[in-house]
C-alpha cells in the first residue's frame, strides 16, 4: 500500500473508530439549568475519546495493511 493509501485508510478507520467511541460513557446532566440541551453530556472527556480512538484506530490499521500486502485478498484476480 502506498504512502497516500495508506493516509486514506487511516482517516477512514479513525473517523468510524471515533464514531463508535462517542457513545462511550456519556451521561446525561443531572438537573439542566434553562436553556440547556437535555440530551448533552454531562462530562464528554472528548480528549480521552480521541485518544482511544487513536490507539484503536492505529491497530486496526496495522491489520488492515498487513491484510492488504500480503495478498489474502485481491481484487484484481478472476
Amino acid at each position: 500500500m502506498g504512502i497516500v493509501a495508506g493516509i486514506v485508510v487511516y482517516v477512514m478507520i479513525w473517523w468510524l473508530v471515533l464514531f463508535a467511541v462517542l457513545p462511550w460513557g456519556v451521561r446525561p446532566l443531572d438537573a439542566p439549568e434553562p436553556g440547556d440541551e437535555h440530551g448533552a453530556p454531562q462530562a464528554p472527556r472528548m480528549w480521552m475519546k480521541v485518544l482511544v480512538t487513536t490507539v484503536i484506530a492505529t491497530a486496526l490499521w496495522f491489520v488492515a495493511d498487513y491484510v492488504i500486502s500480503s495478498g489474502m485478498f485481491s481484487f484484481r484476480e478472476p
